[in-house]
This record gives structure tokens, sequence and C-alpha cells, in this order.
């Protein structure tokens, strides 16, 4: 058979949206060139689309125009290295996942242990935030709400008002563990953070966690969120403005 129906046969097998590369075909490295010249073939006659530089995935047909893979599609080798977790998906899809705004633009974010350079895929623009915990699959969901938390000023679409309100439904709705777990990674968040995670625990009835934050603030340090005192009444405890 030859290489090029090796290949198309090949793709014939995955998912619509999955996003491969070269590594996906067990081709002889002495036929690289081939494999590339196949692909960029099918690349030109629409049966694939390029998504960047040695990237590509089979198109989902949609209305008006095909569809482009999912987030997760587009950049999941920036998330797993081997067997290991090293980011997640945070920011503007994550706001929107929580329900906390209807916009998604054209920018990823993902949080990492390291300092990253943005990159750009297609359209999409990929940048990395600093997460100074470790990144597990289970603490996952507890860190993309504390990320909620620590750029809540920067949810579009909404208003702080409704982004808090949201988010204290979320933080209701965790389990006992999952709320101390939370409590003990906001600890290596950034102090507004801090006190604002906390100042929502307190309101919530939950004092005696909520303390673990307030006692590594520095009582002369206040943090501007713009919350009215309805809504937070504690927050001058909390020196949040």
């Amino acid at each position: 058979m030859k290489i090029s129906d090796i290949i198309k046969n090949k793709i014939d097998r995955f998912a619509e949206g999955y996003v491969f590369t070269y590594n996906d075909f067990d081709i002889d490295v002495r036929n690289e060139s081939a494999l590339k010249i196949a692909l960029y073939r099918l690349v030109k006659s629409g049966k694939i689309e390029r998504l960047s530089k040695g990237r590509f995935y089979k198109s989902k047909p949609g209305i008006i125009s095909n569809l482009k893979p999912n987030e997760y599609e587009i950049v999941k080798d920036l998330l797993i290295d081997g067997n290991k977790i090293i980011g997640y998906i945070t920011g503007y899809s994550v706001f929107n996942s929580f329900q906390l705004t209807t916009q998604v633009p054209n920018v990823i974010q993902i949080a990492v242990n390291f300092d990253k350079k943005g990159i750009k895929r297609n359209i999409y623009t990929i940048k990395f935030v600093r997460q100074w915990n470790k990144i597990t699959k289970v603490n996952i969901p507890l860190l993309q709400l504390l990320d909620c938390i620590r750029f809540i000023k920067t949810i579009p679409d909404t208003t702080i008002e409704n982004s808090l309100n949201r988010i204290t439904i979320l933080l209701k709705e965790l389990t006992e563990p999952e709320k101390k777990q939370l409590i003990d990674l906001a600890i290596n968040y950034p102090p507004s953070t801090r006190a604002l995670t906390g100042a929502i625990f307190e309101q919530l009835g939950y004092t005696e966690i909520a303390d673990k934050l307030l006692k590594t603030l520095k009582s002369t340090t206040w943090y501007t969120f713009n919350i009215a005192q309805e809504l937070l009444p504690n927050k001058l405890k909390w020196k949040i403005k």
C-alpha cells in the first residue's frame, strides 16, 4: 500500500476535531518527506485543515463554516508532558463554563508552574499565567475557581457584583473537604485573591478556615475591587475597597 493511502486510512479513523501531528503516524523515518507531502496535499484538497506548523485536524461541518477543534485539542500538547500534567486551561473559557460570562474570545489562557511567553496558533492567541501550586488532575477545578477570584476584575461582559454572587454560589456548592483544600491552595495565591476568598468564606459562615487566610495578610495593605458594602459587609475587616 502506498504511503499516501496509509495516511488517508489513518486520518479516516480520526474523530472530527482531533488535532494530530506527524507523530500520530507510524511511518518510517525514511518516509517522513512523503508523509509531509501527503498531508500538504490533503490540506490543499480540503480534506484536513492546518492548525499551526505540524498540527492538523479534520474539521467538522457547521451551519456557516467548518467548526474549529475545541480548546483542549488546540492546546493539549501544552497541558501534558508524557504522563505528567504541566498545565490547565483557565481564563475566558473557564469564566464561560462557570457561567460568569457568555463571551469566549479567541484567547486561550493556560496556567503553568513556570514563566512562558505567549504563542499564536491559527486564529488563537495562547497566553500563559503563573500557577504557584502543584497542578494535579484532582485540584484543577479548585485552581480554576481560584483563578476566577484572582481575575474577577477582568471577566468580560459582566459586573464585579454579578461575578461575586456567582462565585459565592460556586464556593458554597463545594464539599467540606473541597472547601478546606481550596483554602490551602489559596494561600499560595496573591494577597488580593486571599483577601477576597477569605471574605467570601467568612460570609458563608466558615470563619475558622477563613482565618487561615486572614493570618497571611498584612494589616496595612488594602485591596481594590470596588465592591459595595451591602454585597460584602465584612469587606473592611479584609481591607477590601
